[in-house]
């Protein structure tokens, strides 16, 4: 079974364009998201303008401030007070990467813990490993809503994570782990990396080494799920060998079109549990 994370991303969008409205409707007020967009970098702003089309389409309200790349920490970091202290602001996002004379630490550690959508802020890190509310990372949380699609009960099962950013493994490792599964992370300096690989009954790649899983890495009938966005040539590709793994499977995500729109969807849910906490 191939994951279509466009069409699972699709329907989470239609229940959080519903919810937008009846929360409209009942308070006559809009989840508000606000992006920090800092440079030219290419790919960072075509990511910028999804993530503000996608918030119209569910009838968020949507705000990208752009600064040119030699603009000040300080500058950025006063903004970033400010907008913590909207009311009309659910959620602020600044996009990473940053040029060199900002340090990425101070701009995550001034958002509002409570208006952090990308679930980065040490207090959102540290609630998640606690098991208390927190915002999750958006790429992990999409990649457990694509598990659990395949798989409802995910309790007693090995996951095996390849890869431990803050970004995606570890967060994902405490996602897995609330869900009751044995979790082994491994990484570049794991000794023998295909033999843990293969004893996932769920398989997370996240460590950017086009086609780096093959097929005698992974176990038969394990889900299989491909964070990976590498270039080679012409082509956009996983960090898992898609075609020949597909087969023996039981279920995996494509690159393109798996794990990424998920990512943008599970922004803008981040940006409704903002919106919906403060309301409380």
């Amino acid at each position: 079974m191939i994951i279509d994370g466009k069409k699972e991303a699709a329907l989470l969008r239609e229940e959080i364009k519903k919810e937008v409205l009846s929360l409209k409707e009942k308070y006559n007020k809009t989840p508000g998201l606000t992006v920090i967009l800092i440079g030219e970098f290419a790919p960072s702003q075509i990511y910028v303008k999804n993530k503000e089309k996608n918030s119209k389409e569910v009838g968020m309200n949507s705000n990208v401030i752009k600064y040119q790349s030699n603009v000040s920490e300080k500058e950025v970091l006063e903004k970033i007070k400010k907008l913590n202290q909207d009311d009309s602001v659910s959620g602020i996002l600044v996009q990473l990467p940053l040029p060199n004379q900002i340090n990425k630490e101070k701009i995550i550690d001034a958002i509002d813990p409570k208006k952090d959508v990308d679930g980065f802020h040490p207090v959102n890190v540290g609630n998640l490993a606690s098991g208390y509310n927190a915002i999750v990372p958006c790429t992990p949380l999409g990649c457990l809503y694509l598990i659990k699609k395949t798989e409802k009960n995910l309790s007693g099962k090995h996951a095996v994570i390849l890869g431990r950013s803050n970004l995606n493994g570890k967060p994902m490792a405490q996602l897995l782990l609330k869900e009751n599964c044995t979790v082994t992370i491994v990484h570049s300096k794991t000794k023998d990396l295909k033999s843990e690989c293969q004893k996932g009954d769920i398989l997370v790649a996240a460590v950017g080494v086009a086609e780096l899983v093959k097929e005698d890495w992974v176990k038969k009938d394990a889900i299989v799920i491909d964070v990976g966005i590498n270039k080679v040539g012409d082509k956009i590709v996983g960090d898992v060998d898609f075609e020949k793994v597909k087969e023996k499977v039981k279920a995996i995500t494509p690159v393109p079109g798996g794990v990424g729109p998920m990512t943008i969807a599970c922004l803008l849910q981040n940006t409704l549990k903002c919106f919906k906490d403060r309301l409380i």
